[in-house]
């Protein structure tokens, strides 16, 4: 993709390799207090490709019976989620260029068949603050397009270590993942993507 929609910044390799590690450590201890569970579609009830799990006072969910959501415990152990590492607090504070902390850190695991269809992140309240994404492990082919589902769209890969922040006016920019690219990380031993999505919930 050659230009990217405004209020989109794409920072390749922003991680170096130790920090990439490091992450995965930290997210690897969040998963074994609060595991990743398959969620579902609103409605129809379908199970999405991807496994998922939150950390910080809110958590992003999604089930058959009631939808698209925040709230402040998993849904499948009923505890709450567990604390934002630090180290993804400072990335907010480095690259989000907004003064509130992010209140949820969505958790995705895409094994190598999985892929996420064009969607907008609108279950905030406040959506002056950006969304900060870190991609972990293989790459992906992830696709953007505008503030409508039929405006054209684009797609670029993005490898472990780089840092995507949807804000200003590609702030509910409709985006997705078409698919992963096995074998092309050796961060995680079993293969797949771990992507981090930071978001402030309230205004």
């Amino acid at each position: 993709m050659s230009t990217l929609p405004n209020g989109i910044r794409h920072l390749p390799g922003y991680l170096d390799r130790e920090a990439q590690g490091y992450l995965v450590e930290l997210i690897r201890g969040v998963a074994a207090e609060a595991p990743l569970y398959t969620p579902e579609m609103p409605g129809t009830g379908k199970p999405m490709s991807v496994r998922m799990t939150n950390c910080g006072p809110l958590g992003w969910v999604t089930d058959r019976e009631r939808g698209y959501r925040y709230q402040p415990f998993h849904p499948v152990t009923g505890k709450p989620w567990p604390a934002m590492p630090q180290e993804l607090l400072g990335l907010w504070e480095k690259l989000a260029g907004y003064l509130k902390p992010p209140e949820a850190c969505l958790i995705n695991f895409y094994s190598d068949d999985a892929k996420m269809g064009l969607h907008q992140d609108r279950d905030e309240t406040d959506l002056e603050a950006p969304v900060l994404s870190v991609s972990l492990g293989n790459s992906c082919l992830f696709r953007v397009g505008g503030l409508n589902r039929k405006d054209k769209t684009g797609s670029f890969r993005l490898s472990s270590g780089d840092v995507v922040i949807l804000g200003g006016e590609g702030r509910l920019a409709f985006h997705g993942v078409d698919r992963i690219y096995p074998g092309t990380s050796t961060l995680l031993k079993n293969g797949g993507r771990i992507n981090l999505t930071l978001r402030r919930v309230n205004s």
